[in-house]
C-alpha cells in the first residue's frame, strides 16, 4: 500500500512511534489522519502541527465501545478507512510479582485493543474488498522481553492475532503487517531505563536504538511491499531464526545477556 491519498487511523498517536508515523504519513501525502490517544489534548496538538487534514481525539483503546465509536465516526466523516494502525502499547517492567491489575492492563492495551479495532473496522473493509491493518507488536512478540513477563506474553499474543487475521482475511483483500522493532528511542524505553527495568537495559544493550522516525520509514517501505513482518532492526530476523532452529542455545544466550546487563 502506498499511503498517499489514504485515510489512516493511528492509536497511541500522541508520542513515540505513533507520532512519528503521523508525521511520516503526512509527508507521504496521506489524505487524512485520525489520531487517537488516551491524551486527547496531545493528539489534538499533534493534529494541528501536520500539513494534511488531521483530527486528534481522546480514546481509551481498552474500551471496545470507544474504539467502535472511533471507527464509526471516522467512517461517517470519510466513508472509508484505508489503514488502521493499532499502535498503542505499554510495558510493565514486572515479572511474577506483577499484580492481576498489571496483567489485565497489559492484556487490554497490547492485545484486546487490536481485537477491538479489527472487530470494528473489518466489516467496512471487507465490504469494500480492501483494507490494511498495521499492528505494532514489538520484537518481544517474536523473541521475548527480559524482565517483563506481561509485555513478553501480550506481544506474542499480538503477533499471533495478526497472523490469524492475515490467514483468515488475506484472500478477501485485507492486508496485515506486524511491526516488530527492537530498541526505539521513545519515552517508553527512556522511562524504563530511568526506572532501572532490566528489560529496558537489555533492549538498549542488545543492538542499535533507532529513532522513531527511522521506524516510521521502515513502516512506509514495509507497507509498500505489503510485508507481514516489518523489521526495522534486520538482526531480529536472524535472532528469530536462531530461536526457531536452536532454541536451547538461544535460551542460553538470552540468559547470559540478562545476567551481564
Amino acid at each position: 500500500m502506498n499511503v498517499e491519498g489514504r485515510v489512516i487511523v493511528i492509536t497511541g498517536a500522541a508520542g513515540g512511534i505513533g507520532s512519528a508515523l503521523a508525521h511520516r504519513f503526512a509527508a507521504e501525502k496521506a489524505a487524512a489522519l485520525v489520531l487517537a490517544d488516551l491524551d486527547g489534548a496531545a493528539a489534538e496538538a499533534l493534529a494541528d502541527e501536520l500539513p494534511v487534514e488531521a483530527l486528534g481525539v481522546a480514546v481509551d483503546v481498552t474500551s471496545a465501545e470507544q474504539v467502535a465509536e472511533l471507527v464509526g465516526e471516522t467512517l461517517q466523516r470519510y466513508d472509508g478507512i484505508d489503514l488502521f494502525c493499532a499502535n498503542a502499547g505499554i510495558t510493565t517492567g514486572a515479572g511474577l510479582e506483577a499484580s492481576d491489575e498489571t496483567w489485565a492492563r497489559a492484556w487490554g492495551v497490547n492485545v484486546l485493543s487490536h481485537i477491538y479495532s479489527a472487530r470494528a473496522v473489518l466489516p467496512s473493509m471487507l465490504e469494500r474488498g480492501e483494507g490494511y491493518l498495521l499492528h505494532t507488536c514489538s520484537a518481544a512478540g517474536l523473541l521475548t522481553a527480559v524482565g517483563d513477563a506481561p509485555y513478553a506474553v501480550t506481544k506474542h499474543a499480538a503477533v499471533s492475532f495478526a497472523e490469524w487475521l492475515s490467514i483468515t482475511y488475506g484472500g478477501r483483500g485485507i492486508r496485515v503487517s506486524a511491526l516488530c522493532p527492537q530498541g526505539v528511542d521513545t519515552p517508553m524505553l527512556q522511562d524504563g531505563l530511568a526506572a532501572g527495568h532490566i528489560g529496558a537495559k537489555v533492549t538498549a544493550a542488545g543492538g542499535a536504538v533507532l529513532s522513531a522516525q527511522d521506524v516510521a520509514g521502515s513502516v512506509v517501505a514495509g507497507l509498500a511491499a505489503e510485508r507481514f513482518l516489518i523489521l526495522p532492526h534486520p538482526e531480529v530476523q536472524k535472532y528469530y531464526l536462531h530461536r526457531a532452529t536452536d532454541t536451547d542455545r538461544w535460551l542460553t544466550g538470552m540468559r547470559h545477556l540478562a545476567e551481564t546487563v
